[in-house]
């Protein structure tokens, strides 16, 4: 297997956060985040991230479902677009 190096640039609050998320679950930096952050994207597509608590996801979709109700979010793109 052949590794190549990037670059990547980041808005400065971005990369705070995300030095505070590797920390915060154990990655070794934020290059390590961002490798397993693509692999999931390109490799593992879920709908639904395993990193959730039931609580969390419980708080979630009433939100979605208060959202729906409300009108705020009408289609599965607006909600996809919500949850970004």
């Amino acid at each position: 297997m052949v590794y190549k190096q990037i670059n990547v640039r980041l808005r400065g609050d971005v990369v705070d956060y995300a030095e505070a998320y590797a920390k915060r679950f154990g990655f070794k930096n934020v290059q390590e985040l961002i490798a397993e952050a693509l692999r999931e994207k390109i490799f593992y597509r879920n709908y639904f991230d395993e990193s959730f608590t039931s609580k969390e996801i419980e708080l979630i979709d009433g939100l979605v479902e208060a959202s729906a109700a409300k009108g705020l979010i009408r289609t599965e793109k607006e909600l996809m677009k919500a949850l970004e």
